[in-house]
């Protein structure tokens, strides 16, 4: 309740000072996303609070640890508060109350402008931003039903950006949309997982909104101001990122966290493969 509260606090501050209100949310979904960080001995799950806004012309999807983080580092208040939390953290050995990013640093925001989906980063200790066309996802209807969270559900299935999707979609819900860059089906998806479930997203709840806004960041977690690229010169970034992180941050910091230590050897591939 205190970290609900808390976030809530700090997230006002934070639209005050540099984000931009497009619109009101109508429907919030929250989702579960559980990711492999091992796919190679699958030893390492991953999983993730991520929240979907919907309004009338835009949405936003996102993560609710990353948000928090976010929220206190950018206010003079919530970094002491974050600072005290890491070094507690560090001294306790107990990392769960720890303000952390979750499985993404991405805030995606869908036909923002009209027709594109943006797409806002920081992970590279350079705050990035590219937008790209709406995707147009081919998919195959299923004659598969379920129902989740109460919704009658049918399957579709796709290939997009290198994976092989299956998604469930809600047919009672006509709204054209669904977690991540995923959406283009007759109805609110709800369920989405690619061949051999590296990425599942699972709605674990959803409710009608009237104050929830749907917020455009103009900047990032650490005040600055996003540089523009495109999606594959970003992939392409965030790949050599992950597989040498160390190089990064000796680079902006000047600091080799290794030393003659090999870099940890990445054991999965982004979530598009398209690259």
């Amino acid at each position: 309740m205190k970290t609900t509260v808390f976030l809530l606090l700090f997230s006002a501050q934070v639209v005050a000072q540099h984000h931009t209100r497009l619109e009101p949310a109508t429907i919030e979904v929250h989702y579960r996303h559980t990711m492999q960080r091992d796919t190679v001995r699958r030893l390492a799950t991953e999983t993730d609070s991520m929240i979907l806004r919907i309004g009338a012309s835009a949405s936003q999807f996102f993560s609710r640890h990353t948000f928090y983080y976010d929220s206190l580092w950018n206010d003079p208040d919530g970094r002491a508060t974050a600072e005290v939390l890491t070094l507690e953290a560090f001294r306790t050995r107990d990392h769960s109350k720890e303000p952390r990013v979750g499985t993404t640093y991405d805030y995606l925001y869908k036909n923002y402008p009209a027709g594109r989906v943006t797409t806002t980063n920081e992970q590279f200790y350079v705050a990035c931003r590219y937008d790209e066309a709406t995707p147009s996802i081919s998919w195959g209807m299923a004659a598969s039903v379920r129902t989740i969270l109460g919704h009658p559900c049918r399957m579709a299935t796709a290939d997009f950006r290198g994976r092989r999707w299956t998604a469930w979609f809600a047919t009672d819900i006509p709204v054209s949309d669904g977690p991540w860059k995923l959406g283009g089906l007759p109805g609110l998806i709800l369920e989405a997982y690619d061949e051999g479930q590296q990425h599942v997203f699972t709605a674990v709840g959803l409710e009608r909104v009237k104050d929830e806004p749907i917020i455009f960041n103009q900047k990032d977690g650490h005040n600055r101001r996003f540089e523009p690229t495109n999606r594959l010169d970003f992939l392409r970034m965030e790949r050599r990122f992950l597989m040498d992180s160390n190089s990064f941050i000796q680079m902006e910091t000047g600091i080799d966290l290794l030393g003659d230590e090999p870099n940890q050897v990445m054991r999965y591939d982004l979530l598009e493969c398209d690259y």
